[in-house]
Formats: structure tokens, sequence, C-alpha cells
């Protein structure tokens, strides 16, 4: 249950009602959340996060309707353009698979806090993961234009404008994602993906190359970096890629089919 967690400050006093609701939840006991955290709500009327996790919690067990109108309280104690129960509405949406309705709740966060990426970016996220690139891109990139500059981010545009068929797009935004955390190889594994997409070794290699050095026990960075290998002529090479990957653990018939490839 990704979505129903809660940030919540690290201290060392007892579990608190978020964090004994959250257990419930886990127990698959989410009626039992639900009465928690609403006497919760009923003690303590300012606490936000259990405002926050009840929303959830009802997108759960189906209550969509008490849902909307616990986002529209939680929205009522929160600064006019805090996007927060629009995203928690969403999530609310999503958990019951009412998924067009969760776009649009994040899309409405988005328009509540015109200058918070957090909106644009929910939207945007959640619609690259649904597979849908064309809902995706303009989301991500409005929140770019808001200020989001997390590799996370740049990355999800990179995939969807490649999955859009905007090879010089994705390259531009998974370049900005690796400079965003140069110790990630996610975004390089991008550019790989783009560099064999147009048929570059050179620059497949490059890109297998920086993720390799980033994630030394990955197997598929060294199938890659043999793909690359022998597409520049270098056999013996990418024999010992193979080598590496298959000690790695790589799939043995990816690593076979190379080797085979290699002997032609």
């Amino acid at each position: 249950m990704l979505w129903l967690a809660v940030v919540l400050s690290a201290d060392c006093q007892p579990p608190g009602a978020v964090q004994r609701a959250q257990a419930l939840v886990r127990m698959h006991r989410e009626e039992e959340a639900v009465l928690l955290l609403r006497e919760r709500i009923r003690n303590e009327p300012k606490d936000v996060q259990a405002r926050r996790l009840l929303v959830r919690v009802l997108g759960v067990v189906g209550d969509l309707a008490a849902a909307r109108a616990e986002a529209t309280e939680l929205a009522g104690w929160l600064q006019a353009d805090d996007p927060t129960a629009y995203l928690e509405l969403g999530h609310a949406l999503e958990l019951a698979h009412r998924y067009e309705e969760a776009l649009a709740a994040y899309d409405e966060a988005a328009a509540r806090a015109p200058l918070s990426p957090a909106g644009s970016r929910e939207a945007g996220m959640r619609s690259a993961r649904w597979g849908e690139a064309q809902w995706a891109a303009p989301r991500l990139e409005e929140a770019i234009r808001r200020g989001a500059s997390d590799a996370e981010t740049w990355h999800a545009l990179g995939l969807v404008r490649l999955h859009l068929g905007d090879l010089d797009g994705a390259e531009q935004a998974y370049r900005a994602g690796a400079a965003a955390d140069p110790h990630s190889g996610e975004n390089w594994l991008g550019l790989a993906t783009v560099a064999v997409s147009r048929g570059d070794a050179g620059a497949a290699l490059d890109a297998y190359d920086h993720v390799a050095a980033r994630a030394p026990r990955l197997g598929a960075a060294q199938l890659g970096r043999a793909w690359a290998l022998a597409r520049l002529g270098r056999k013996q090479d990418a024999s010992r890629a193979l080598d590496r990957a298959q000690e790695l653990g790589a799939p043995a018939a990816n690593v076979a089919r190379q080797r085979a490839a290699l002997d032609q």
C-alpha cells in the first residue's frame, strides 16, 4: 500500500492514531482504520495528517463520496493555494481504480496551486506509470516549467517522449536528469536506449559505460556494452562484456543470443 504512506515526524513517542491506522490497513482492517481516524479527527480537528490518511483509506474501501467530502474538509484546514487535499483525493480515486477521475483531481491540484509543480508532477508521473504518454508529457513539461528539477521527473519525461517517438526530446530530458543526479545511472540507461534506437553504437557504449560505473553489478549494462562493442567491431571486448554479464546473472538466453551473433 505505497500510496497510504504519510510523512511523519521521527520521534520516540508511542504510536499515534495515524501510525495505528496505517498498521490496521496493512492488516487489511481498513474499516477499523476509518473509525480510528474519524475518532482522532473529532478529538483533534487540526490533525492534517489524520485527515490526509482518512481520504486515502476511504479510497481503499471504495467510499468515494466520503473521500470527496473529507478532501473538501481537509482543504478547509489548509492555505487556499495548498494542493494537498486534491492530491490526496487523486490518490484515493487511484486506489479505487478511477484513473481518469484521479487525473482530474491531480489537475485540480495543479490549478489550485499555479506556482507549485506538485499537481502537474503527480499527474504526469501517474499518467506515465499508467502508460498514457500523451497525458503524461504536457503535465511533466508543465511541472518542469514550474520548477521541478529532480532526476525522477526528468527520467519520466524522457521515457514518455521516447514512447512518443521524440528522440531528441527524450535525450534532452535524460541529459537533464543525469545532471540532476550524477550518482544515478537511470537517466544514463535512458540515454543508452535513445542511442540504440538511433543505431548509434558509439553513443550507446558511452551511456552504458556510465551506467556500469554507477551500477557495477548490473548485468543489463554489460549486455548493452556487449551489443555496442560488437557493432563497433570490437568482438573481443564484446565477448569479455558478455562474460561479465553472465557472471552478474544476466538472462542466459540473452547472453547466448549475443554470443551466437558474435560468431557469425
